[in-house]
This record gives structure tokens, C-alpha cells and sequence, in this order.
């Protein structure tokens, strides 16, 4: 029959994929594996997204972890990378009359490309397979049985959604909302089919297509769009002429293979490779293009604008994503980077009360976690030569949002007496075990004040603005109050127990205190998803201020080697008390969030490099596998992948607003990264393997470094610098 062949040969087709990774002779995205992490190890697993880079149109699995065995809707779109997707459908054989349901139907045989999804829905014998276009798709029902089949269509917001068949063409509307203050996006769809349907009826705001009653495939393609129903036709006529989803999932091939080929690399295992790849994948699902014929929807305005010279880039988390995933992006793509920083200004303009979003969606700002770090992306990609942004304007915003708007993590909203305390005395109030929160804006049943972390956080922030004034140019006597936040994170530290602790608004510190498990579920009372010990080292900005409160680098050294070293104590209980850090353990460190990233670099700054590069090694054996669970925490849209990328290269960004990288240990013994200027940056490891892991010597186009305590420049990166790494199975003490 049609249909069972389409899908062996589609299951042919992912078997040869997979095989084609092994050995010498493949392509990158021969070695992507989108089941990595689809089974969580606690919280949110991956997804096994269908996108072409950065793309509009976004189709994930229809199952959210791979445990699961039930389905009861697909979904065509996902406009936020883990929001609510929008028009679902379901197809179905058995029911003459097209009856809408609901439906329930366990899967098998999903087979996943970056650029195609196939799986079965055994239930019904039907096999739905997708590819990608940038704001189209071509999606296939292959029925298997000789009965009457049937494609149910609907959409998440009943109210104001609806899917209408006009005897040509399915043509949709559904809305995503998920900004605060902001516009719902309202998403059209505009779907043609290959065969004809028999007929159809209407149940509510869901839509049935019936077809034949005998096994065939039917195909459908699609087109999506945030502007119009017009818009959405005129993007699927401009993108797909036909139904050949075998030529669309090539092209999208294509696509994945021009993008991952930006980097190639040499020598490292299979699995290495294929967790390479497949992280420098996931950066690239985000941020979301969602540029139109030169038009774009903005929620923050609910207005569509004009792009102009600059493309409009949604679907960002700031709070995860300026540690790793943006920094990678100034070495790969500066220009996409700067229309991204762009886009960041002009939904700030548009906002009314001109706030700059730190988690923007399609909807306006979903406003989520704590402080606000687009600061930082502007430092840091200004320092590295990215300017073709309104600085400036990015300066003024970025002053009056930090003037105007609280701190109070997910919150969006103007000053509490909690902002005008941080303001006046440097640090954000605690409340005592017990104490009663007083101020209404305050999340008391889960996000609490958070302390410690928006303290450390809103420094970092302030650095980030004061830095990049005095790059643009600004008055010093602007600056000087950023100067001040800067240093605030120095208030609460503790020296008698080298910890920061929270602070009541008296200004003396809460005692006695576990750091272990600490101020409530997820420690929200004072810190942020982690505990007390991650939250030692994040002074990403200033760790030579960090290590003068230790009392210089022996004593920050031993620090870090206890949190190492030191248990959780029972495993269970620590789980039900920090879900988001109780995975990916290393002692009290995790792996599985992101404040954590750097500490395994910060040996570097004491003087023991060769630490550095065993944890680096230990973290992405243990934690980065080619497997199921090889992801230990929440993989927020390219944010953990990033350490993976630089991690196997070999260095980090510690500092996102410093245009340098420390060393860690390369993975590959060759990795070159094509440059958008036309240079190769290479880095040479040819002794590296898993045994040799450590570091002897550094070269920079031939002239020796002084040792792995010199951070690369990013300088030489963008000059296309050829760095020889000699290293050895024995650590150079």
C-alpha cells in the first residue's frame, strides 16, 4: 500500500541517517540526534523540533517526553519555544460520519531529522510525516486501512480561534498569548490538500475533513503567518509550489547542513560528534525570525511595522540565554546578532511603558525569571564589533527600564518600596523564616523575593550599563550609580562563612541558615532554582573582586574544591526541596542549571587550570551523552546546548561583556569555524583524546601564550587566528 511504503521508506531513510554519523564520510546534520534528552531527568525534556534555522514556522513531536504513550492532538505550530502550539489536528480512520471525538491514540516508529518528523499513530494505522519551509510546511497523513478517513482540525483559544473549510482551502486563526503587557499574536493559517476532501462539518471551533475510504495519502501544505490570513497564503505561494515533501525536507536538509557546517571538526568519538551537532543544532532554533514580505507582527504594540534594513527576532530568554548562546552567536553570525539586539530596541519602543523584555515571545514579554540581561547582550556584542545597532537608544532604554521598572522576579511592573530600599542602601531586602510578605507585588505562593540571586544579578546589570556607556560614550555622572549597583553584591557577603547570605532590611544578616537546602521550595526565599553554594560564585562580572572576599585565590580554591566535594546529602530530599539543581550533581554543584555554567572555568582565576579541564571533561562525559537523558536539566532553547558547543571546543565565555574566552580542554583534534568575514578560526589539538585532557601549551598563529591562564581573545578569533593546543594525559601543575 501507498502509505506503509511511504513510511518504510521514510524508516529506511532516518536508519540511514543514523549510520551515516559513524565513521568519516557524513554530513553534520548526519549527526544530529533530536532524541537527545527527550526523557527528563525531573523537569521539561527536549523537543524534537521540525525548523528550519531560526525559522517562523516551528513543529514539535506531538508527545512532550518520550515515557509518554498517549497522544490526543498534534499541533502544526509552536510559537514559542515552550508555550501553548496552535492548531491542532488529528487523524483518524474507523468513523464514517467524521465524528470529532475526542481522540486518543498511543504512537510509534517516530523517526526525526532537524528537517523531518515521521510517526505513527498505531491507534488508527496512520503515519504523519512533516517538513519544514521558513514560514510553510508540507505535512502527510498516510492511511493505512481501507476505511473511512478523517483529519480533525481545531485550535487552543476556542474563543477566538477557528478553523473554517471554504470548499478550497482550511483557513485558520488561533492566538498566542504569553507576553504581560503585552498584545496576543493571533496566527493564521492558510492549508491546501492534494486530494479533495469528501466533505466536511463543524463541530464548535474544530473542523472535520473527511476523505476516502480506501488506504491512500493524503497531503496538505501550509502556510503561517502572524500578520494576516492573506499574508499566510502569499507565504505559502512564495515558498511551495507543490506537494513534494521529499523536496521541501531536502531543501530544509540543506539548510541544516549550510548552518552546522559552520564549524567542522576532526578526530573525538561519534557520540562526541553527535552531541556537538546536535547542540549546535538547538542554539539555532532560536531566536525566531518572524520577518514577512519586509512586514512583522509586534506584540508589544499589537501592530505590524515595516522591518526596514533589519530583520525582527522573537522567542528569547534572556535569563538563560546571555551566558553561552548569545556570546556563540557573535562568533557565528554577528550580522543575524545585531538585527537580534535590534529587535530587542524596537520591542522596547514599541512597548508602552518602553521596558526592554527580557523573555520576549510573539505576545509581548512573558516577563519570566529575575533581572533583566539584554544589557549584557549589548556589552558584549558591542566589545566584540557588532555595531550596526542603535547604541545609543539601546543605552537610553535600557537606562530608563532599570530606572523605572521592579526588580520583584516575574513581575512586570513599575517601583516597589522593595526597588526604592535596593536603590538606596545596594542590596534587595530578605524576610526572616516565618516573616510575612507585605509587599502585594511579591509572587508569595512560589517566585518570593529571591534575594541573594536579583542582588548579585542587578550587579551584573549594572556593570553591563555602566561598561557600556563609557564605550558609547555616555557622561560619567550617568554612570556612577551603575558603578555603585556594581559592587553590590559585595554587601552580602559573608566572610565568617564565605557564602552570600541574605540580609533582612535592618542590614543584618538571617541566621541561623542551611546552605543546602535554603528558603523554601526551589530556595525562591533568596536564591533562584539553586541553592546557596551556586550562588557563591556568580559574580560573573568581577571575580577578581570575588577572590579578594575569599582573601585572595588559595582560599577561593579550597572553596571550590569542597563544593565538589560536599554531598547533598539525602538524595530524595534534596529533590523535593530543589528540583531545578538537584540533577547533573557534582558534590553540591549542578550541571543542570544555567548560573552554574562557569563554575567548573573558575579554577582558572586561582591559578589551577588543569581543574578546570578535568571538570570540563567530567561534566560533558557525564552530563552531554548521545542517548536519551543525556541532557541533565532544562534545555531552554539553545541556553545549556551553548556549553556544549564551547565546551568541546575548548573555551568559554566566563564573562559575557569581555570580549575573551577561558580555556577549558578541546574535545576534537581539529575544529575550524567558517567566519561570516571569510576567515577560518582553527583550533589544533592533535594529541587531544579522552585520556589527554590537559593542557601544556597555547600557540596564537605561532607565538606562544604564557600558559592556559591567558584567555583567547576574541579578537583573534574574528582575525581568523590558527591556535595550536599541545596537551597531555598528566596535568601541568
Amino acid at each position: 500500500m501507498r502509505g506503509k511504503n511511504l513510511f518504510r521508506s521514510a524508516a529506511c531513510g532516518a536508519l540511514a541517517l543514523a549510520a551515516a554519523c559513524v565513521g568519516a564520510a557524513r554530513e553534520p546534520v548526519d549527526c544530529v540526534n533530536t532524541g537527545i534528552g527527550s526523557i527528563s531527568h525531573m523537569l521539561v525534556p527536549t523537543f524534537r523540533t521540525v525548523q528550519r534555522p531560526h525559522a517562523l514556522f516551528r513543529f514539535n513531536a506531538p508527545y512532550r517526553d518520550f515515557t509518554e504513550d498517549a497522544v490526543s492532538a498534534c499541533w502544526i505550530q509552536s510559537p514559542g519555544h515552550r508555550g501553548q502550539p496552535v492548531f491542532s489536528f488529528f487523524p483518524y480512520s474507523g468513523a464514517a460520519d467524521g465524528a470529532a471525538g475526542p481522540w486518543r491514540t498511543s504512537w510509534d516508529q517516530p523517526h526525526a531529522t532537524p528537517y523531518r518528523y515521521d510517526v505513527r499513530l498505531d491507534a488508527y494505522d496512520v503515519t504523519v510525516a512533516v517538513a519544514p519551509g521558513e514560514r510553510s510546511a508540507i505535512f502527510s497523513f498516510a492511511f493505512e486501512r481501507d476505511e473511512a478517513h478523517a483529519v480533525q482540525f481545531g485550535v487552543h483559544n476556542g474563543k477566538e480561534g477557528s478553523c473554517v473549510w471554504d470548499g478550497r482551502a482550511l483557513r485558520g486563526v488561533d492566538v498566542f498569548s504569553r507576553g504581560h503587557g503585552g498584545f496576543p499574536a493571533r496566527v493564521y493559517l492558510h492549508a491546501e490538500f492534494d486530494v479533495a476532501p469528501s466533505g466536511a462539518r463543524k463541530a464548535g471551533a474544530r473542523t472535520v475533513l473527511l476523505f476516502g475510504t480506501k488506504a491512500e495519502t493524503v497531503r496538505m501544505r501550509v502556510g503561517i503567518s502572524y500578520i494576516s490570513a492573506e499574508q499566510a497564503e502569499r507565504n505559502l505561494r512564495a515558498e511551495i509550489a507543490d506537494f513534494d515533501l521529499e523536496r521541501l525536507a531536502a531543501g530544509a536538509r540543506d539548510a541544516w547542513n549550510r548552518t552546522l557546517s559552520q564549524i567542522e571538526v576532526e578526530g573525538g568519538s561519534d557520540d562526541e560528534r553527535t552531541v556537538f551537532y546536535t547542540a549546535l543544532w538547538r542554539v539555532h532554533e532560536r531566536m525566531v525570525d518572524i520577518t514577512e514580505d519586509g512586514r512583522y507582527y509586534s506584540g508589544f504594540d499589537g501592530k505590524v511595522h515595516d522591518a526596514g534594513a533589519a530583520r525582527f527576532y522573537t522567542d528569547d530568554w534572556t535569563w538563560d540565554t546571555f551566558r553561552a548562546a548569545h556570546p556563540l552567536m557573535t562568533i557565528l553570525q554577528p550580522r543575524e546578532e545585531a538585527d537580534k539586539l535590534a529587535s530587542y530596541v524596537r520591542m522596547a519602543e514599541q512597548s508602552p511603558d518602553r521596558w526592554m523584555p527580557v523573555f520576549p515571545v510573539p505576545g509581548g514579554d512573558a516577563h519570566c525569571m529575575i533581572n533583566r540581561h539584554p544589557s549584557v547582550m549589548f556589552l558584549d556584542a558591542w566589545r566584540k564589533g557588532i555595531r550596526n545597532f542603535d547604541a545609543k537608544k539601546a543605552f537610553e532604554l535600557t537606562d530608563h527600564t532599570e530606572e523605572t521598572e521592579t526588580l520583584i522576579p516575574w513581575h512586570r511592573g513599575p517601583l516597589t518600596e522593595l526597588d526604592r530600599f535596593y536603590k538606596e542602601h545596594g542590596y534587595y531586602p530578605a524576610l526572616r523564616e516565618g516573616e510575612k510578605e507585605w509587599v502585594k507585588e511579591v509572587h508569595t505562593d512560589w517566585e518570593r523575593r529571591q534575594s541573594v540571586s536579583v542582588t548579585q544579578g542587578a550587579s551584573y546589570d549594572a556593570w553591563a550599563i555602566a561598561e557600556f556607556g563609557r564605550e558609547i560614550g555616555v557622561d560619567a555622572a550617568r554612570l556612577a550609580k551603575y558603578d555603585a549597583r556594581a559592587k553590590g553584591y559585595a554587601l552580602l557577603w559573608n566572610p565568617k562563612t564565605q557564602f552570600f547570605h541574605p540580609k533582612d532590611k535592618m542590614g543584618a544578616f538571617i541566621e541561623p541558615f542551611d546552605y543546602m537546602i535554603c528558603g523554601g521550595f526551589g530556595a525562591r526565599n533568596y536564591y533562584t532554582e539553586n541553592n546557596a553554594w551556586t550562588y557563591i560564585w556568580d559574580v560573573q562580572h568581577d571575580i577578581p573582586g570575588l577572590r579578594a572576599l575569599f582573601g585572595g585565590a588559595d582560599a577561593m580554591d579550597a572553596k571550590l574544591d569542597k563544593m565538589f566535594n560536599t554531598s547533598v546529602g539525602p538524595r530524595w530530599k534534596f529533590a523535593g526541596q530543589m528540583p531545578d539543581g538537584c540533577t547533573g550533581l557534582m558534590g553540591a554543584f549542578t550541571m543542570a542549571n544555567e548560573p552554574a555554567f562557569h563554575i567548573p572555568y573558575l579554577y582558572n582565576y586561582v591559578g589551577k587550570p588543569w581543574k578546570t579541564q578535568k571538570l570540563v571533561r567530567k561534566t560533558l562525559e557525564c552530563w552531554f551523552r548521545n542517548d536519551r537523558m543525556g541532557i541533565c536539566g532544562d534545555e531552554d532553547g539553545g541556553g545549556m546546548s551553548a556549553y556544549a558547543v564551547f565546551s568541546m571546543l575548548g573555551f568559554y565565555p566566563v564573562t559575557p561583556g569581555l570580549p575573551e574566552y577561558q580555556w577549558g580542554s578541546p574535545v576534537f583534534t581539529k575544529a575550524t569555524i567558517h567566519l561570516e568575514n571569510g576567515k577560518d578560526f582553527v583550533v589544533e589539538a592533535p594529541k587531544a583524546s579522552h585520556d589527554v585532557k590537559y593542557i601544556r601549551s597555547i600557540s596564537v598563529d605561532g607565538a606562544p601564550a604564557a600558559s592556559a591562564l591567558v584567555p583567547l581573545k576574541h579578537a583573534d578569533i574574528a582575525k581568523g587566528a590558527r591556535v595550536v593546543v599541545d596537551m597531555s594525559d598528566r596535568p601541568t601543575r
